[in-house]
């Protein structure tokens, strides 16, 4: 049996958070009622940190993630292992461990430590699958907020995100204008595109059309292994631009190919690429928490904010919006806009139009565009 018939047969294994090494977890307040009616008890967020928060307590930047990510930026002392921004946390670079107190934070519903589907339903005492409350934008955003209270730190520096997080840090900022000093987001939007939400919807379906979904009450580890596989591929050829496919992978055919071989086969490079990395994705990343952040991420709507249509009050913090020129999936015209309406209630708002040809997923590879323009905001702000 050739690779493009077999059904996933991979181990998932879950961060528990506390127990992993440098991720921290802590309690917010309980009982927490979600913007869409649903109310969680005994919530804890997941977070790592990196630098020292000083004793002014001003120097803290909160850092989202997007939905795939875990709390693991950067290496640190205690996990030494790269991080997905290592090229950018880090003392002396340009979020600068050594003058800021970096946390990144696991989002709500994620399965990354924070309370999620994985959870523990303390109601039932099983997980609470398909059971857990309707998650929004918002509500990542909010929790985040309760959880920098809880570290007793009333402001931050910085708040920033890419992607999904680049929309809780936008929505945050928002939010909590005077408890922010500045707003970097990333390849984000001010409002779900119907071209994104019709991709997730279809990655959706994929995942609960696998018999093994059973309606969201599946064996945390098992489950739709092969549904998130194929989901998995379908996002990733959004993350990343077809002049990068071209470039990168051609026509080239894989090195070596089964004598049984056939029409539905994997035979080209990109396809072998697809497949490697969703089978990584599909390891550590559980299918429900997987189903409400990206619906999240649909629903999410902020452009009647009414911190953005207020003409008596001007937002404090400044702001930088960056877009990539190839991605498809948040189109750099959504990052402008994002600009313009914050430019409408605020007068320190800057926009980069960043020319990458790696797509959505440039804020992750392309080191030479994203360390200058980073860097240059941070200096500003010191």
């Amino acid at each position: 049996m050739s690779i493009a018939h077999e059904r996933f047969e991979g181990k998932v294994v879950f961060l528990p958070g506390s127990t992993t090494s440098g991720v921290k977890t802590i309690h917010i307040p309980s009982p927490l009622t979600l913007q869409r009616g649903g109310v969680l008890q005994d919530v804890v967020v997941a977070y790592e940190t990196w630098g020292e928060l000083n004793e002014a307590r001003d120097n803290a930047i909160l850092l989202f993630t997007g939905l795939s990510p875990g709390t693991h930026a950067a290496s640190s002392k205690e996990n030494p292992k790269p991080g997905w921004w290592e090229f950018m946390i880090g003392e002396g670079k340009s979020i600068d461990s050594t003058r800021y107190h970096v946390i990144c934070v696991n989002s709500l519903g994620s399965c990354f430590g924070s309370t999620g589907p994985i959870s523990i339903n303390p109601a039932t005492k099983r997980q609470y699958g398909f059971d857990f409350p309707e998650v929004t934008v918002e509500d990542i955003a909010n929790v985040a907020n309760l959880a920098m209270h809880e570290m007793g730190i009333e402001s931050v520096h910085t708040v920033m995100g890419s992607s999904l997080g680049g929309m809780a840090a936008y929505y945050y900022a928002l939010e909590f204008p005077n408890e922010v000093a500045n707003l970097v987001s990333i390849s984000a939007t001010a409002a779900a595109s119907p071209f994104a939400i019709g991709v997730r919807s279809l990655q959706r379906e994929i995942v609960t059309c696998d018999p093994e979904w059973k309606e969201g009450h599946y064996e945390v580890g098992k489950g739709p292994l092969e549904g998130m596989r194929i989901a998995r591929k379908l996002g990733l050829t959004t993350y990343r631009s077809a002049d990068e496919w071209l470039q990168r992978f051609g026509r080239e055919r894989v090195a070596e190919r089964a004598d049984d071989a056939d029409l539905v086969d994997i035979e080209f490079q990109v396809e072998s690429y697809l497949e490697h990395n969703a089978k990584k994705f599909v390891e550590k990343f559980d299918a429900n928490s997987y189903l409400y952040l990206s619906r999240a991420m649909d629903w999410f709507d902020s452009r009647e904010h009414p911190r953005l249509l207020s003409k008596q009050e001007r937002l404090p913090f400044r702001s930088l919006i960056i877009g990539i020129s190839s991605d498809v999936l948040f189109t750099v015209e959504e990052q402008r806009d994002m600009a313009a309406r914050l430019a409408q209630a605020s007068d320190c708002v800057s926009f980069i139009d960043l020319k990458s040809p790696y797509g959505h997923d440039s804020f992750l590879v392309d080191e030479d565009a994203f360390v200058p323009a980073i860097q240059v905001f941070f200096d500003a702000a010191a």
